[in-house]
């Protein structure tokens, strides 16, 4: 890397003493580039073994790459801790200004570990640290509002990054997450829950910063190859016309679309929340990450009439994606538009992941059908499929947990189906709420053995939806093989820190270019290295943590609804999970 990159700067918060320090880790970002690289080397380093995630001793570890500031759609920050959600590796990213803000601040990781006694924001500008008192802002109803309070405070507009928690992050529900610029998450696994118990409210960062590089005409070249690839080629496309939420209807068409907890798969109705419907009936604003041209964020303007004026008006900007569309849409059986919206606007204001809260929910009304629950556990509520009135009063108790059905509910649906039953429909892998996918067993497999155990761990969808155009079978060994391939590049991809939406544009010719510009001069075999590095480091902390093939749980719901790939099969799961131990027990 080059000498004068503050890439290599980790500035390190101690919030039991309102106190930080930086030091130049050179030798991290040179050995793992930077992103998860480096945030894994750090969380093994700082995070003790048997750590409680909501102990002061857990650390939140911020960091963003060599690419970040520098080169199109590099415009993600990566997040680890341990989860409170799986008691393992938590690891989310997020896109904004995150990256470029922390980068133009003059640093490529922060470490912040303690815990404050009283609420308090961090506040991080060139002339240094600032612990600001956030008492008035801990219960705040809105994370909307608690970003505006902070955005008028503080300086550094235009060149910041303001992430905040909700209620839910207050309240350690498990799967609460991080906003950042409205828009934007660090969604999964329980992000928010950690700075809950820090009794941290928010972080915002400014800088201004110029970047050093290398060559100013392979610069140059590089640079405009990717902002043309991103604007000009079908690559991006999809992205910025509909968004991931054109993924409903060929989902649906293909028999791959969960609904109503994955009971059936792929209705007709569903197509009133496909990417097309919103496109004309809703689409408000396309929005964009910083440095990147794409304008993939898309936000519905949802026109509401004030209860006491009839002919008075409000217009809420609402951001969707496919994942929440599934989650709060489909697995609801939710085929409104409108209510789904509703819903979706109430789960951001309060901090809440979406994706695992729609799985909850899903369950809840499933078992509340099947009487393992009833109106004793719920309050009085009866969820219903559609019924986006209920489940909004239900996403309130779980944030606010008044009872002991709540409380658990807060906790996961893995924990919640432990002790109310219902394990056979609970939708959980390795104790995180499934994704949208329900393509065959190349996605299910994925969850399972992907480090986050998410589907963008190893995209087994995309192996699955291959096989399903190509008529192809893969037998389980091959599958596994298939998956941890494009998981160890996926680890150079989120080092550096690209969005996956772009992998298809930053190949390994193209990364080996736009890194030599950076400093760092790597063969397409040492990017190989330091990817298959990465994935050691990542399972050697989850094995640490607790982490076990012979744990892992698979619900009887997936063997019960054909995927696109026809019925799943148990022999197959056990072959693939047989090879894999054999490989994990290879990585020590």
């Amino acid at each position: 890397m080059l000498k004068n990159d503050p890439l290599k700067n980790v500035l390190y918060i101690n919030l039991s003493r309102n106190s930080f320090h930086i030091e130049d880790r050179s030798d991290v970002f040179e050995e793992r580039l930077g992103g998860v690289g480096a945030g894994i080397k750090l969380l093994l380093e700082e995070c003790p073994k048997g750590c409680d995630p909501f102990s002061p001793e857990n650390p939140i570890i911020f960091a963003v790459g060599p690419l970040n500031a520098l080169f199109p759609v590099a415009s993600k920050t990566t997040v680890l801790f341990k989860s409170p959600h799986t008691g393992n590796l938590g690891e989310s990213h997020c896109g904004g200004r995150s990256a470029i803000a922390m980068r133009l601040a003059g640093y490529g990781a922060m470490v912040i570990k303690g815990k404050s006694d009283y609420p308090v924001y961090i506040a991080i500008h060139e002339d240094g640290v600032h612990f600001r008192d956030a008492s008035s802002l801990w219960g705040m109803k809105s994370s909307f509002t608690v970003g505006r309070v902070i955005r008028e405070r503080e300086k550094g507009e235009g060149l910041r990054t303001i992430m905040r928690i909700g209620r839910a992050g207050e309240k350690l529900v498990t799967y609460a997450g991080v906003i950042t610029e409205s828009y934007r998450h660090f969604g999964r696994l329980g992000l928010g829950a950690v700075f809950g118990s820090k009794n941290l409210k928010a972080i915002i960062i400014s800088g201004r910063r110029s970047l050093p590089v290398e060559n100013a005409r392979l610069y140059k070249e590089v640079y405009n190859h990717i902002f043309n690839e991103a604007t000009r080629s079908e690559a991006m496309k999809k992205y910025h016309d509909l968004g991931t939420q054109s993924n409903i209807n060929p989902l649906a068409k293909k028999g791959a679309l969960p609904v109503r907890n994955l009971q059936q798969i792929g209705l007709d109705e569903m197509k009133k929340i496909s990417g097309e419907s919103f496109a004309e009936h809703f689409l408000g604003r396309r929005l964009a990450c910083s440095h990147c041209p794409v304008g993939c964020i898309h936000l519905a303007a949802l026109r509401e009439p004030y209860e006491d004026e009839p002919y008075f008006y409000k217009t809420s900007m609402i951001s969707y994606d496919y994942e929440p569309t599934y989650a709060l849409g489909t697995m609801l059986g939710i085929s409104d538009a409108s209510v789904f919206l509703k819903l979706m606007d109430e789960v951001e204001i309060l901090g809440i992941d979406a994706v695992s809260t729609g799985v909850v929910l899903a369950w809840a009304t499933e078992a509340y059908q099947k009487k393992l629950i009833g109106k004793r556990e719920t309050m009085g509520l009866e969820p219903k499929w559609g019924d986006g009135e209920t489940y909004m009063k239900m996403v309130r108790k779980i944030v606010n947990q008044p009872n002991e059905f709540y409380r658990a509910l807060a906790k996961g649906v893995d924990y919640a189906s432990n002790i109310y039953g219902g394990r056979e429909f609970a939708l959980a892998f390795g104790g995180n709420e499934m994704p949208g996918y329900h393509t065959g067993h190349g996605c299910y497999l994925g969850f399972l053995i992907g480090a986050r155990h998410g589907h963008l761990d190893n995209a087994g969808y995309s192996i699955d939806e291959k096989a399903y155009e190509r008529k192809e079978e893969i037998e389980p060994e091959d599958m596994v093989d298939r998956l941890i391939k494009e998981e160890k590049w996926r680890q150079v991809l989120s080092s550096l820190v690209v969005c996956f939406f772009a992998r298809r544009i930053y190949v390994p010719d193209v990364v080996i270019s736009a890194l030599r510009v950076a400093g760092f001069d790597l063969s397409q075999d040492e990017l190989q290295n330091i990817g298959d590095r990465i994935y050691k480091d990542k399972f050697n902390f989850k094995i640490r943590e607790g982490f076990s093939v012979d744990n892992l749980r698979l619900p009887e719901r997936i063997f019960q609804t054909p995927s696109s790939l026809g019925a799943l099969k148990r022999d197959y799961f056990s072959k693939a999970l047989s090879y894999f131990k054999k490989i994990l027990l290879e990585l020590k």
